[in-house]
């Protein structure tokens, strides 16, 4: 499947918008550590790797459902990240599911 945060220069067909969000918590002993890198500096890597990790799994929901509405590519790749509450965060991605 092809994925671009672009569009293309041939001829698509539109399928329409395609998405896919997790909803992950930090787990204690992430905080702990982070929160002693705070005290710190430098790079958070526990939550680096969260972060990788939640978008993955979005990615791939989104890509699941591109494939079932019949897309062979993705264009027009969007990401958005929210806090949800304390320790938890949103990864949004989406774009626009089409047959090339």
């Amino acid at each position: 499947m092809l994925l671009t945060t672009t569009d293309l220069s041939v001829e698509y067909e539109v399928l329409g918008i395609v998405r896919g969000n997790r909803v992950k918590a930090a787990h204690l002993g992430r905080d702990i550590m982070a929160g002693f890198k705070n005290l710190v500096g430098g790079e958070v890597k526990e939550y680096a790797d969260l972060l990788t990790s939640v978008r993955d799994s979005a990615m791939d929901d989104m890509v699941n459902e591109a494939k079932d509405k019949g897309a062979n590519a993705i264009i027009g790749i969007r990401f958005a990240s929210s806090q949800i509450a304390s320790g938890m965060a949103e990864i949004l991605v989406y774009g626009t599911a089409v047959k090339i």
